[in-house]
């Protein structure tokens, strides 16, 4: 059933600057979609945020956390309800949550009975494991179902209440939550392991109880061997769900939730691409850089270009397993069946045709993936900083030209240079 206004009153301003500030990243794929579904996915995304909000705040006693949660899609359709938690910019929003529930009642029948429907179970869930801790990898994918796979699914039925999408199937909607939600936990650790007062553990005992007897252990420097050990058996892990995304993403109609739906998914495997094997997701941050997030959001417009991404990304992936590690052959495994899925679709004929021609020999590595992106490409790029800093003065004093001239012929220098080196990994020059 589609909505009654495509518009929502004078709170629509509130729920997309909300959106903008709790999640940039949400904010600039929701963009993709059309008003009326836009304006419905918008409040669904902050009502689900309101009660994520509510599970992570660790200063809420369990007593009063527990029975919020199991009734919070019913504060959906009160105006006047909001409660105090939080921080920054997500306590704003659960102090101003009234704004959020009169642009849910602005909303048509459909869309509200899905985001009440899930919410609801998503509460259900999280009220579940406030007092249950995640054991085993069954109990990391059913708490991943209830905080992400619920999220795919009301996404489906969002879609379907549209009237641009068929009903997609419950386990693959579920399957496109899991392997956002789980990149997202192998990424966040050392932010969930430091939460104060009290520590957010997602990350299952069954897979890091193998390799230390605490899971603050991996932070620690004299660890560092086990927690990359552990960090690539979970990466395998959420690469399970790979194969699943393609379906779901292959069988939408509509070109706007279709890049809405896959923009995410290619962030995630490379998400899981730069984590894997990578020491700083127990130092740091790690997450894509802003200008590879642009050319992911600017060029995933079909399903060639998101079978083009994950080949591109399980490549980088593949170049980082050690034989030596416990997990390499599943990992190997995983990421082999998902290039066949990619190869198979029929969209990577110039790849094959690049694989199979003798003279790109000096392309591959792991026998199928180009090495340039990853190799010579960075080799090249750092060494542009020191030698700007070298040439720059030389430059302008011989040529007398302008600083914004002289970057101009530096970059024109590495262009012409990169290109030799493209050309002499197909065509031997020496």
């Amino acid at each position: 059933m589609r909505p009654s206004r495509s518009h929502l009153s004078l709170t629509g301003p509130f729920c997309y600057t909300m959106l903008h500030k709790v999640s940039r990243s949400f904010a600039l794929v929701i963009q993709q979609l059309d008003t009326d579904l836009r304006n419905a996915v918008c409040i669904f995304y902050l009502v689900l945020r309101a009660l994520d909000t509510v599970e992570d705040d660790t200063s809420i006693p369990t007593e009063v956390k527990v029975p919020i949660l199991l009734a919070f899609h019913s504060h959906v359709y009160d105006r006047d309800w909001h409660f105090a938690c939080g921080t920054n910019d997500y306590k704003v929003l659960m102090d101003q949550f009234h704004l959020v529930s009169t642009a849910f009642l602005e909303l048509g029948k459909g869309y509200q009975k899905a985001i009440e429907d899930i919410t609801q179970k998503m509460g259900a869930g999280m009220a579940k494991f406030i007092c249950k801790e995640v054991e085993t990898i069954d109990d990391y994918d059913e708490y991943c179902h209830y905080v992400a796979g619920l999220v795919g699914l009301g996404l489906s039925k969002l879609f379907y209440a549209s009237g641009k999408e068929d009903m997609a199937a419950e386990d693959l909607s579920n399957s496109m939550g899991l392997f956002l939600q789980k990149a997202n936990i192998i990424r966040d650790y050392l932010e969930d392991i430091n939460e104060i007062p009290k520590s957010r553990m997602f990350w299952p005992r069954e897979i890091w109880s193998k390799y230390v007897n605490k899971l603050e252990d991996l932070k620690y420097e004299e660890n560092s061997v086990k927690a990359v050990e552990c960090l690539n058996d979970m990466v395998t892990n959420a690469l399970t769900h790979a194969e699943d995304c393609f379906k779901y993403i292959s069988a939408l109609k509509n070109p706007a939730i279709f890049r809405f739906c896959a923009i995410p998914q290619v962030m995630a495997i490379g998400t899981l691409a730069l984590c894997y094997n990578n020491i700083e997701v127990f130092r740091g941050v790690v997450k894509m850089r802003r200008g590879l997030t642009a050319k992911v959001i600017d060029r995933t417009n079909k399903m060639s270009d998101v079978y083009g991404a994950f080949y591109d990304f399980s490549c980088m992936l593949k170049s980082k397993i050690n034989k030596n590690d416990p997990n390499a052959t599943k990992t190997l495994s995983r990421i082999n069946a998902i290039q066949k899925t990619c190869i198979d679709s029929g969209v990577l004929n110039r790849r094959l045709e690049i694989l199979h021609n003798p003279k790109w020999a000096k392309l591959q590595f792991n026998h199928d993936c180009p090495t340039f992106h990853y190799t010579g490409h960075h080799f090249l790029v750092s060494l542009r900083q020191p030698i700007n800093k070298l040439v720059i003065g030389g430059i302008l004093e011989l040529l007398s030209v302008s600083m914004g001239e002289a970057y101009v012929l530096i970059e024109v220098a590495f262009l012409c240079l990169y290109a030799v080196f493209l050309l002499d990994s197909v065509y031997p020059i020496f």
